[in-house]
Protein backbone atom coordinates (compact mmCIF):
# COMPACT_ATOMS: atom_id res chain seq x y z
CA UNK A 1 0.00 0.00 0.00
CA UNK A 2 1.10 3.68 -0.94
CA UNK A 3 2.65 5.45 1.84
CA UNK A 4 2.30 8.91 0.78
CA UNK A 5 -0.81 9.38 2.79
CA UNK A 6 0.05 9.55 6.80
CA UNK A 7 -4.38 9.96 7.74
CA UNK A 8 -7.14 9.33 6.12
CA UNK A 9 -9.98 11.55 6.18
CA UNK A 10 -13.39 11.19 6.25
CA UNK A 11 -15.94 14.16 6.12
CA UNK A 12 -19.29 14.78 4.97
CA UNK A 13 -22.39 16.62 6.25
CA UNK A 14 -24.95 15.68 9.08
CA UNK A 15 -26.37 12.13 8.72
CA UNK A 16 -24.43 10.39 5.07
CA UNK A 17 -23.28 6.88 7.28
CA UNK A 18 -20.01 8.86 7.63
CA UNK A 19 -18.65 6.66 11.21
CA UNK A 20 -19.99 3.60 10.24
CA UNK A 21 -18.21 3.88 6.97
CA UNK A 22 -15.03 4.66 8.78
CA UNK A 23 -14.71 2.20 11.25
CA UNK A 24 -15.36 -0.62 8.98
CA UNK A 25 -12.81 1.60 6.52
CA UNK A 26 -10.15 1.42 10.02
CA UNK A 27 -11.08 -2.41 9.79
CA UNK A 28 -9.69 -2.89 6.71
CA UNK A 29 -6.05 -0.18 6.95
CA UNK A 30 -5.41 -1.14 10.50
CA UNK A 31 -6.49 1.99 11.59
CA UNK A 32 -8.00 4.18 14.69
CA UNK A 33 -10.90 6.96 14.16
CA UNK A 34 -10.07 10.56 15.58
CA UNK A 35 -13.11 12.20 15.96
CA UNK A 36 -13.78 15.42 14.32
CA UNK A 37 -17.12 16.29 16.28
CA UNK A 38 -17.39 19.70 18.08
CA UNK A 39 -20.13 18.12 20.34
CA UNK A 40 -19.08 14.42 20.73
CA UNK A 41 -16.01 15.74 23.34
CA UNK A 42 -18.83 16.51 26.04
CA UNK A 43 -19.44 13.65 28.49
CA UNK A 44 -23.53 12.89 29.12
CA UNK A 45 -24.07 13.90 26.17
CA UNK A 46 -25.03 11.09 24.02
CA UNK A 47 -27.95 11.07 22.04
CA UNK A 48 -27.76 14.82 21.13
CA UNK A 49 -24.86 14.79 19.80
CA UNK A 50 -24.87 11.57 17.38
CA UNK A 51 -22.49 9.33 19.93
CA UNK A 52 -23.47 6.14 17.77
CA UNK A 53 -21.01 3.75 19.91
CA UNK A 54 -22.42 0.42 18.31
CA UNK A 55 -21.10 1.94 14.07
CA UNK A 56 -17.71 1.53 15.74
CA UNK A 57 -17.96 -2.44 16.03
CA UNK A 58 -17.06 -4.25 13.18
CA UNK A 59 -17.09 -7.75 13.22
CA UNK A 60 -17.48 -8.34 16.81
CA UNK A 61 -14.25 -6.14 17.12
CA UNK A 62 -14.01 -2.77 18.63
CA UNK A 63 -12.39 0.16 16.40
CA UNK A 64 -10.56 1.88 19.05
CA UNK A 65 -12.02 5.55 18.74
CA UNK A 66 -10.44 9.27 20.13
CA UNK A 67 -11.23 12.63 21.40
CA UNK A 68 -15.03 11.49 21.89
CA UNK A 69 -16.26 12.07 25.84
CA UNK A 70 -12.71 14.17 27.24
CA UNK A 71 -14.48 16.75 29.08
CA UNK A 72 -17.72 17.58 30.94
CA UNK A 73 -20.83 19.28 29.52
CA UNK A 74 -20.45 23.19 30.85
CA UNK A 75 -17.43 23.38 29.72
CA UNK A 76 -16.77 24.72 26.18
CA UNK A 77 -13.87 23.20 24.57
CA UNK A 78 -12.43 25.22 21.47
CA UNK A 79 -10.60 25.00 18.09
CA UNK A 80 -7.03 25.39 19.58
CA UNK A 81 -7.88 22.63 22.41
CA UNK A 82 -8.88 20.24 19.31
CA UNK A 83 -6.08 20.95 17.24
CA UNK A 84 -3.64 20.23 20.30
CA UNK A 85 -5.81 16.88 21.12
CA UNK A 86 -5.53 15.86 18.04
CA UNK A 87 -1.71 15.98 17.66
CA UNK A 88 -1.30 13.76 20.64
CA UNK A 89 -3.79 10.98 19.40
CA UNK A 90 -2.13 11.36 15.81
CA UNK A 91 1.34 10.86 17.39
CA UNK A 92 0.23 7.97 19.41
CA UNK A 93 -1.18 6.22 16.70
CA UNK A 94 1.57 6.56 14.25
CA UNK A 95 3.81 5.29 17.16
CA UNK A 96 1.75 2.00 17.14
CA UNK A 97 2.11 1.58 13.39
CA UNK A 98 -1.69 2.19 12.81
CA UNK A 99 -3.54 4.50 10.29
CA UNK A 100 -5.23 7.37 12.14
CA UNK A 101 -8.78 7.91 10.16
CA UNK A 102 -10.23 11.32 10.50
CA UNK A 103 -13.86 11.33 10.75
CA UNK A 104 -16.24 14.11 11.38
CA UNK A 105 -17.97 17.06 10.19
CA UNK A 106 -16.96 19.90 11.83
CA UNK A 107 -14.97 21.58 9.59
CA UNK A 108 -13.29 24.12 10.88
CA UNK A 109 -11.95 21.35 13.07
CA UNK A 110 -10.80 18.86 10.26
CA UNK A 111 -9.20 22.56 8.47
CA UNK A 112 -7.29 23.76 11.53
CA UNK A 113 -5.39 20.08 11.87
CA UNK A 114 -5.18 19.27 8.07
CA UNK A 115 -3.67 22.68 7.30
CA UNK A 116 -1.85 23.30 10.67
CA UNK A 117 -3.15 26.45 11.44
CA UNK A 118 -1.17 28.58 13.90
CA UNK A 119 -3.03 28.89 17.12
CA UNK A 120 -2.41 29.68 20.12
CA UNK A 121 -3.85 29.48 23.46
CA UNK A 122 -4.64 32.72 23.96
CA UNK A 123 -5.18 34.09 28.31
CA UNK A 124 -8.47 35.56 29.38
CA UNK A 125 -8.13 39.04 29.29
CA UNK A 126 -10.44 40.34 31.69
CA UNK A 127 -10.10 43.69 31.62
CA UNK A 128 -11.06 43.80 28.08
CA UNK A 129 -14.07 41.27 29.23
CA UNK A 130 -15.32 44.21 31.02
CA UNK A 131 -15.38 46.71 28.54
CA UNK A 132 -17.27 44.21 26.37
CA UNK A 133 -19.24 42.50 28.62
CA UNK A 134 -22.62 44.73 28.35
CA UNK A 135 -22.31 45.39 24.45
CA UNK A 136 -24.95 43.87 21.97
CA UNK A 137 -24.12 41.16 19.85
CA UNK A 138 -24.31 43.11 17.06
CA UNK A 139 -21.93 45.66 18.27
CA UNK A 140 -19.30 42.87 19.22
CA UNK A 141 -19.49 41.70 15.57
CA UNK A 142 -18.22 45.35 14.68
CA UNK A 143 -15.75 45.06 16.50
CA UNK A 144 -14.67 42.46 15.52
CA UNK A 145 -14.89 43.04 11.69
CA UNK A 146 -12.18 45.77 12.46
CA UNK A 147 -9.75 43.19 13.36
CA UNK A 148 -10.37 40.90 10.47
CA UNK A 149 -12.56 39.68 7.74
CA UNK A 150 -15.32 37.63 9.23
CA UNK A 151 -14.97 34.27 7.21
CA UNK A 152 -16.02 31.83 10.19
CA UNK A 153 -19.57 33.34 11.17
CA UNK A 154 -19.45 30.89 14.31
CA UNK A 155 -17.02 33.79 15.88
CA UNK A 156 -20.70 35.68 16.36
CA UNK A 157 -23.13 32.93 17.26
CA UNK A 158 -22.96 34.14 20.73
CA UNK A 159 -22.03 37.56 22.86
CA UNK A 160 -19.62 34.66 24.63
CA UNK A 161 -17.94 33.40 21.75
CA UNK A 162 -17.55 37.63 19.95
CA UNK A 163 -16.25 38.14 23.11
CA UNK A 164 -13.27 35.43 22.93
CA UNK A 165 -12.67 36.00 19.21
CA UNK A 166 -11.77 39.55 19.93
CA UNK A 167 -9.74 38.57 22.65
CA UNK A 168 -7.96 36.75 20.85
CA UNK A 169 -7.47 38.66 17.96
CA UNK A 170 -6.39 41.52 20.55
CA UNK A 171 -3.82 39.54 21.87
CA UNK A 172 -2.35 38.74 18.24
CA UNK A 173 -2.21 42.63 17.76
CA UNK A 174 -0.12 42.87 20.70
CA UNK A 175 2.03 40.09 21.34
CA UNK A 176 4.86 38.89 19.05
CA UNK A 177 3.14 34.95 18.70
CA UNK A 178 5.88 32.42 18.74
CA UNK A 179 4.26 30.00 16.70
CA UNK A 180 5.02 25.96 17.07
CA UNK A 181 6.38 23.73 14.83
CA UNK A 182 3.60 21.10 12.85
CA UNK A 183 4.29 18.15 11.81
CA UNK A 184 3.46 17.65 7.93
CA UNK A 185 -0.07 15.84 7.65
CA UNK A 186 -0.95 14.64 4.12
CA UNK A 187 -4.57 13.30 4.03
CA UNK A 188 -6.26 11.45 2.07
CA UNK A 189 -9.51 13.23 1.81
CA UNK A 190 -12.98 11.25 1.48
CA UNK A 191 -16.08 13.13 0.89
CA UNK A 192 -19.52 11.19 1.77
CA UNK A 193 -22.42 13.00 0.04
CA UNK A 194 -25.77 11.96 -0.69
CA UNK A 195 -29.18 13.66 -2.96
CA UNK A 196 -30.91 16.99 -0.72
CA UNK A 197 -34.05 15.15 -0.65
CA UNK A 198 -32.72 11.65 0.55
CA UNK A 199 -30.31 13.18 3.14
CA UNK A 200 -33.99 15.68 4.20
CA UNK A 201 -35.43 12.27 4.98
CA UNK A 202 -32.39 10.63 7.01
CA UNK A 203 -32.60 13.42 8.95
CA UNK A 204 -36.10 13.55 9.64
CA UNK A 205 -35.92 9.90 10.87
CA UNK A 206 -32.62 9.55 12.96
CA UNK A 207 -34.44 12.66 14.75
CA UNK A 208 -37.95 10.81 15.16
CA UNK A 209 -35.31 7.85 15.65
CA UNK A 210 -32.83 10.09 18.96
CA UNK A 211 -36.45 11.38 20.24
CA UNK A 212 -37.97 7.88 20.72
CA UNK A 213 -34.47 6.39 22.50
CA UNK A 214 -34.73 9.58 25.40
CA UNK A 215 -33.00 12.73 23.47
CA UNK A 216 -35.42 14.88 25.52
CA UNK A 217 -34.80 12.96 28.81
CA UNK A 218 -30.90 13.45 28.09
CA UNK A 219 -31.83 17.39 27.66
CA UNK A 220 -34.26 17.13 30.79
CA UNK A 221 -31.06 15.10 33.07
CA UNK A 222 -28.65 18.06 31.89
CA UNK A 223 -30.78 20.66 33.16
CA UNK A 224 -31.40 18.73 35.97
CA UNK A 225 -27.38 18.63 36.91
CA UNK A 226 -27.28 22.32 37.18
CA UNK A 227 -26.73 23.24 33.77
CA UNK A 228 -28.74 26.76 32.63
CA UNK A 229 -31.23 26.80 29.59
CA UNK A 230 -28.76 29.43 27.98
CA UNK A 231 -25.72 26.93 28.22
CA UNK A 232 -27.07 24.26 26.58
CA UNK A 233 -27.84 26.45 24.29
CA UNK A 234 -24.38 26.59 23.31
CA UNK A 235 -24.09 22.80 22.73
CA UNK A 236 -25.63 22.38 19.32
CA UNK A 237 -29.43 22.81 17.54
CA UNK A 238 -30.99 19.52 19.43
CA UNK A 239 -29.86 20.91 22.79
CA UNK A 240 -31.38 24.82 21.84
CA UNK A 241 -34.75 23.54 20.60
CA UNK A 242 -35.09 20.42 23.03
CA UNK A 243 -34.45 23.41 25.88
CA UNK A 244 -36.84 25.96 24.62
CA UNK A 245 -39.53 22.93 24.38
CA UNK A 246 -38.83 22.43 28.31
CA UNK A 247 -38.96 25.26 29.40
CA UNK A 248 -42.74 25.83 27.64
CA UNK A 249 -41.65 28.38 24.73
CA UNK A 250 -43.00 25.65 21.83
CA UNK A 251 -45.30 22.69 22.22
CA UNK A 252 -43.85 19.42 20.39
CA UNK A 253 -45.19 19.97 17.32
CA UNK A 254 -43.39 23.43 16.60
CA UNK A 255 -40.28 22.41 18.80
CA UNK A 256 -39.91 19.52 16.15
CA UNK A 257 -40.63 21.39 12.99
CA UNK A 258 -38.06 24.05 13.97
CA UNK A 259 -35.48 21.55 15.19
CA UNK A 260 -36.06 19.74 11.58
CA UNK A 261 -35.61 22.60 9.58
CA UNK A 262 -32.61 24.32 11.60
CA UNK A 263 -30.77 20.36 10.62
CA UNK A 264 -31.44 20.83 7.11
CA UNK A 265 -30.34 24.02 6.98
CA UNK A 266 -27.06 23.37 9.11
CA UNK A 267 -26.10 20.00 6.72
CA UNK A 268 -26.63 22.73 3.48
CA UNK A 269 -23.77 24.77 5.51
CA UNK A 270 -21.93 21.90 6.25
CA UNK A 271 -21.73 21.10 2.53
CA UNK A 272 -20.81 24.85 1.67
CA UNK A 273 -17.96 24.68 4.04
CA UNK A 274 -16.55 21.82 2.26
CA UNK A 275 -17.12 22.96 -1.10
CA UNK A 276 -15.06 26.35 0.24
CA UNK A 277 -12.44 23.60 1.13
CA UNK A 278 -12.08 22.45 -2.26
CA UNK A 279 -12.31 26.10 -3.61
CA UNK A 280 -9.25 27.18 -1.68
CA UNK A 281 -7.53 23.51 -3.05
CA UNK A 282 -8.25 21.06 -0.49
CA UNK A 283 -8.33 17.69 -2.89
CA UNK A 284 -12.02 15.79 -1.90
CA UNK A 285 -12.81 12.44 -3.08
CA UNK A 286 -16.55 12.24 -3.49
CA UNK A 287 -17.83 8.89 -3.16
CA UNK A 288 -22.26 8.89 -2.93
CA UNK A 289 -23.22 7.84 0.04
CA UNK A 290 -26.44 5.24 -1.15
CA UNK A 291 -22.85 2.64 -2.50
CA UNK A 292 -22.32 -0.04 -0.21
CA UNK A 293 -19.34 0.53 2.35
CA UNK A 294 -17.27 -2.45 0.90
CA UNK A 295 -17.66 -0.26 -2.45
CA UNK A 296 -16.82 2.56 -0.60
CA UNK A 297 -13.48 0.68 1.03
CA UNK A 298 -12.06 -0.64 -2.40
CA UNK A 299 -12.29 2.88 -3.64
CA UNK A 300 -10.34 4.37 -1.10
CA UNK A 301 -7.96 1.35 -1.55
CA UNK A 302 -7.61 1.51 -5.21
CA UNK A 303 -6.36 5.73 -4.23
CA UNK A 304 -4.35 4.53 -1.40
CA UNK A 305 -2.22 1.98 -3.67
CA UNK A 306 -2.55 3.92 -7.02
CA UNK A 307 -1.71 7.68 -6.06
CA UNK A 308 1.08 9.01 -7.99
Amino acid sequence: MNTTYNIITIIGPTATGKTKFAAQLCNSVNGEIISADSRQVYRNMNTGTGKDIEDYIVNNVSIPYHLIDIVDAGYQYNVFEFQRDFLVVFNKIQNNNKMPVLCGGTGLYIDAVLKGYKLIDVPVNLELRKTLENKSLQKLTEILKKYKTLHNKTDVDTIKRAIRAIEIEEFYNKNNVNEKEYPKINSLIIGINCDRELRRKRITERLKKRISEGLIDEVRSLLSSGLKPEQLTYYGLEYKFITEYIIGKYSFDEFFTKLEIAIHQFAKRQMTYFRGMERKGTKIYWIDSEVSNEEKIKIVLNILQNVS
